[in-house]
């Protein structure tokens, strides 16, 4: 296939995935085998972590409840630090995200934000050709040579100063299915950093950077001190010093809401910080509640950063992360200006200010946007609170305490299911699970730009209304038929685009089997079996 065969013991490491443009530089006999050496030191643990997810889950089912663990509190109470920020994470007041596309990275590294997460998570659809090619993508930028001359006559260029790069590995629970090791599927989060790590940490510590990752998904300190084991090791292979490698935690998962004291601790040599990933902790609340009597949430709409326990969140996280000297992240604002109505821009700017202006007063250090163009608001919102200063850690949040029982009192005031919120999931749902099967992990949809988060939350909402029989304003309650009636309408509508490649009917049976049959835990497990074919 390419080079990579040559080195790799082809009976234990097998490549499966079809050559790409950019297989031979990225796929290297060596870049293989260091990745193989990853997952062989640390599947199993991984493997046993996701058994302990499942595990716990059970028990919530059974009328167990979350809280603040109890054999971890001499953590909380004990008075310690993460290491300093390095000098390129310091100031972190606007970060933008989006995949490894190479046209939206360039724009994205020029954008002016201080930091860009590449990812290769959620805003990308794992197909083969598209992880090859951003791991490529990621060595051109790390590199400076990134560029591309598109079919329109455009020139897309580095600029001279750029954002400082972070990169998003999938989440603990995938899987790479185009790389087998002993007989079996490689981790997609060792195989993911490892690649990048492996082409780039030299490059990056030459240019006075490093290499920085925003972890995703996790549910427990246990699986952020798997990530710590893997960084010592992979930073011992290479020849690099410990605590080069520094990670940005998404707090995306209700378990982990109550245990950022002890992520941090575990990750404390490499820690740079909390990020508030509320599209992604909506969504885990949904599915670790969905059985819960009284656990039903409002329309999507209605779940915003001011209801009770969203606050609690993100309170606790600002202040979880300036005590132990870390960066407190805000989370997305995913408006995509239009450039047609400046009524929908009035109005969505004023809302994204709104949203920037409470994370600075609640005392983030920094922020997140989707495009280029929220970059001068968010930064001009930020440069009002921070001033001269890179951060504010200095605001601790001593005001702020927050018991268990906040996090999971999910009671919204004047919460409702509207048959508007029920058609919005299903749009959403569709029109992204269909470009994602085409390869497009990153949508632009009614003005916004969606990840699969989005969709995550839109399909687990319908599932939990359907399983509730929850009642919906003045048109019934929630039924599997009215379901598939809504759907009908809307696969219409969607289907009058006249793409000739469009995978409606993919889309509309990966759905309803996410709506109508047992719960599944990621929508892109079963998305990916698609996308493998």
């Amino acid at each position: 296939m390419s080079e990579a065969r040559d080195t790799v013991d082809r009976e234990t490491v097998r490549i499966t995935g079809n050559v790409t443009p950019d297989s031979a530089r990225v796929l290297t006999g060596e870049a293989v085998e260091f990745v193989a050496r990853l997952h062989r030191e640390f599947n199993s643990t991984r493997e046993q972590l996701l058994a302990h997810r499942a595990d716990r889950r059970g028990r919530l089912e059974n009328g167990e409840s979350l809280g603040f663990l109890a054999e971890t509190e001499r953590v909380r109470a004990a008075d310690w630090r993460v290491a300093g920020a390095p000098r390129d994470l310091e100031d972190r007041r606007v970060e933008i995200t989006g995949p490894t596309d190479r046209k939206m990275m360039i724009n994205a590294l020029n954008s002016g934000a201080r930091v860009f997460m590449a990812d290769l998570e959620d805003s990308l659809s794992p197909t083969w050709e598209n992880v090859v090619g951003g791991q490529a993508n990621l060595t051109d930028a790390v590199r400076r040579r990134l560029s591309l001359d598109a079919p329109d006559g455009k020139r897309y260029r580095l600029n001279d100063a750029i954002a400082t790069l972070v990169v998003r590995p999938r989440g603990w629970h995938l899987e790479e299915a185009h790389l087998e090791v002993d007989g079996r599927p490689a981790s997609a989060s060792l195989f993911d950093f490892g690649l990048y790590v492996f082409h780039n940490a030299r490059a990056l510590i030459d240019q006075g950077s490093g290499p920085y990752f925003y972890l995703p998904k996790m549910e427990s300190h246990r699986e952020a001190r798997l990530w710590n084991d893997v960084f010592v090791f992979a930073q011992d292979m290479l020849g690099i010093s410990r605590g080069t490698i520094r990670a940005t935690v998404l707090i995306e998962t209700i378990p982990a809401a109550f245990e950022m004291d002890e992520i941090l601790y575990e990750l404390r040599e490499h820690a740079a910080g909390l990020n508030a990933g509320r599209w992604d902790y909506l969504f885990s609340i949904i599915k670790m509640f969905r059985t819960r009597p009284g656990s039903v949430l409002p329309d999507r709409a209605q779940l915003t950063m001011a209801v009770p326990f969203m606050r609690a969140y993100s309170q606790l996280l600002v202040k979880t992360c300036h005590r132990r000297g870390a960066h407190a992240i805000g989370g997305m604002a995913a408006f995509i200006p239009s450039r047609r109505d400046a009524d929908v821009n009035t109005r969505a700017l004023a809302r994204v200010r709104e949203d920037k202006e409470r994370e600075s007063l609640d005392g983030f250090d920094g922020t997140w946007v989707a495009h280029p163009d929220l970059v001068p608001v968010a930064r001009e919102v930020f440069d009002r609170a921070l001033g001269a200063r890179s951060h504010q850690k200095d605001n601790l949040r001593d005001d702020v305490q927050v018991e268990a029982a906040q996090l999971v009192n999910l009671d919204v005031a004047g919460g409702a299911v509207t048959l508007a919120g029920v058609e919005m999931n299903v749009d959403v749902a569709l029109q992204y699970i269909e470009a994602w099967l085409r390869g497009q992990g990153a949508v632009a949809i009614h003005n916004l730009m969606e990840d699969a988060a989005t969709a995550e939350i839109s399909r687990s909402q319908l599932w939990q209304w359907i399983q509730n029989e929850t009642p919906i304003v003045d048109d019934g309650t929630m039924s599997a038929p009215g379901y598939r009636a809504i759907r009908d309408r809307v696969l219409e509508s969607l289907r009058a685009d006249g793409r000739a490649d469009a995978r409606w009917n993919d889309a509309a049976a990966l759905l309803d089997r996410l709506v109508l049959g047992e719960f599944e835990e990621f929508l892109t497990v079963p998305g990916y079996r698609l996308l493998s074919i």
